[in-house]
């Protein structure tokens, strides 16, 4: 690909350098996490500025198409999981038909005695220990998720499950649980120490939260579901029929 202006045109300079990096990390050599020429040089081909240069590639980086390292150069930004609200039951499968290999960087099983909030929701008394499943996951490279359930006792959950086989098949094969109904809540928030910690982020990063109710075909409650998920490697999307 030949990189050059035009500096006749009354079209400003860093917006033909924009669109000129566009076109460039359009193209498959760079879509594979090559790096982008350096800047000192690539601004030399295009005889325009530095400054010019970096204003065109910070309008990408602020688009997250760029992804720019200190030391280390700048390179197209890998592209975000995503994830539909109708496909709430096979996350896993969701991601295995995607092509996105799921690593458990973290699994933690404790019991634990539920709050106000949780017993009110699972309709039990606080005195009454309830299994909580904690999960950090993400692509090979990188996590991009920490998932913290709660079941209620019905189910009869041991936590001696193999928790790296899909939840919700986990619950319909072993225990004739079948989700039926999944009611969310989704915001966005500062990540707090243990949660920047948890995701290998700085502390008041972006995330998306997630508070899912889960129920079973009578309706009645079977999971409390929080779902982290860093704000720049994640995108949750919504279809709605009318």
């Amino acid at each position: 690909m030949r990189y050059a202006i035009d500096h006749k045109s009354s079209y400003p300079l860093h917006k033909q350098a924009e669109t000129l990096l566009r076109e460039i990390i359009a193209g498959e050599e760079y879509q594979n996490g090559k790096l982008l020429p350096n800047e000192v040089e690539l601004a030399k081909k295009l005889a325009i500025s530095r400054t010019t240069l970096r204003q065109a590639i910070n309008t990408l980086v602020s688009e997250g198409l760029l992804v720019r390292k200190k030391r280390i150069g700048t390179k197209v930004a890998p592209a975000p999981v995503s994830s539909k609200s109708n496909n709430w039951l096979s996350f896993s499968q969701e991601m295995k038909v995607r092509g996105i290999p799921i690593k458990n960087f973290e699994l933690h099983i404790t019991w634990v005695y539920p709050d106000e909030a949780l017993a009110n929701f699972f309709e039990i008394k606080t005195d009454r220990k309830i299994l909580k499943l904690e999960r950090v996951r993400g692509k090979t490279e990188e996590p991009f998720v920490y998932f913290v359930s709660y079941f209620h006792p019905r189910i009869g959950l041991t936590g001696n499950e193999d928790f790296k086989r899909p939840l919700y098949e986990i619950l319909e094969t072993d225990y004739s649980v079948i989700a039926a109904l999944s009611k969310e809540e989704i915001s966005a928030k500062a990540a707090e120490p243990f949660i920047a910690e948890k995701l290998g982020i700085a502390v008041d990063s972006p995330i998306l939260f997630r508070k899912r109710y889960v129920f079973d075909q009578g309706e009645r409650p079977i999971e409390y579901n929080l779902g982290y998920y860093k704000a720049d490697s994640f995108v949750y999307t919504v279809e709605s029929t009318r």
